[in-house]
């Protein structure tokens, strides 16, 4: 992954509009650039933590100042402008949304189903998720560079406006009797999809417009969670050529 550090680079990346996966500031920071620079993530909603010194050290060979960041491998966009592009694409669009998927290769075989199936955009949240960088992109045979990515600090708040922009919110979870065959995905969708250990959180399920479960006959009772969306994005591409 690519990175900058040093307070005064990163500052100036900041201002002018360079975009990070994520800030690392060393815990204990203090001083007028510090107090700027916090004030910048927070406007331009740029994921940060605040490390021991030790893990900087242990990353940069340089003076680091206290400050590291890893530069996006991909350009976002926001989620307006990733419904509007998918609304203007589409009558049917479908997206993905990963609650928890953290393990990037997941992330980027998800990427590169939904591609295949002629999805629209993916919602990844700005903590908690999987890292998009260029392990993700590979793994995406490069989907992650040709299709919408959104980073939301908050996914209820993405998910509300989904559902307000006319989106029907399909939650992926064997914590109902609905099959994926029982569910209407012929209309503009958003597949949610949770971390394979937790699951979809409860908040987010509370959201879901619908439950969809996909039919377990082995021994083994779940699958992997970038063969599970490929299921439902290629269910949902099923039913809207059955139309």
């Amino acid at each position: 992954m690519q990175y900058l550090f040093g307070m005064h680079p990163v500052l100036e990346a900041v201002k002018a509009g360079k975009k990070f996966d994520k800030v690392l500031l060393k815990q204990g920071l203090e001083g007028v650039q510090f107090r700027e620079l916090m004030e910048l993530l927070k406007e331009n909603e740029i994921p940060f933590q605040f490390v021991p010194g030790e893990r900087l050290n242990r990353a940069v060979r340089g003076s680091h100042q206290g400050v590291l960041a890893y530069i996006s491998q991909i350009d976002y966009v926001d989620i307006e402008q990733l419904v509007n592009n998918a609304l203007g694409r589409s009558e049917s669009p479908l997206l993905v949304i990963l609650d928890g998927v953290s393990d990037v290769r997941n992330l980027g075989a998800i990427a590169r189903s939904l591609e295949c199936a002629g999805g629209h955009g993916i919602i990844v949240p700005a903590k908690g998720g999987a890292a998009i960088n260029a392990d993700a992109v590979k793994a995406s045979a490069g989907a992650l560079m040709r299709m919408d990515t959104c980073k939301v600090p908050n996914l209820r708040v993405a998910a509300y406006y989904l559902k307000q922009s006319g989106f029907r919110l399909v939650a992926a979870t064997e914590k109902t009797d609905n099959l994926i065959y029982d569910v209407d995905m012929t209309g503009p969708c958003a597949i949610i999809m949770g971390s394979e250990g937790k699951g979809i959180s409860q908040s987010m399920l509370e959201l879901a417009d619908d439950k969809a479960a996909i039919p377990m006959a082995g021994e083994i009772t779940s699958l992997n969670v970038s063969v599970a969306s490929a299921v439902l994005m290629y269910e949902a591409v099923r039913q809207r050529i059955g139309k």
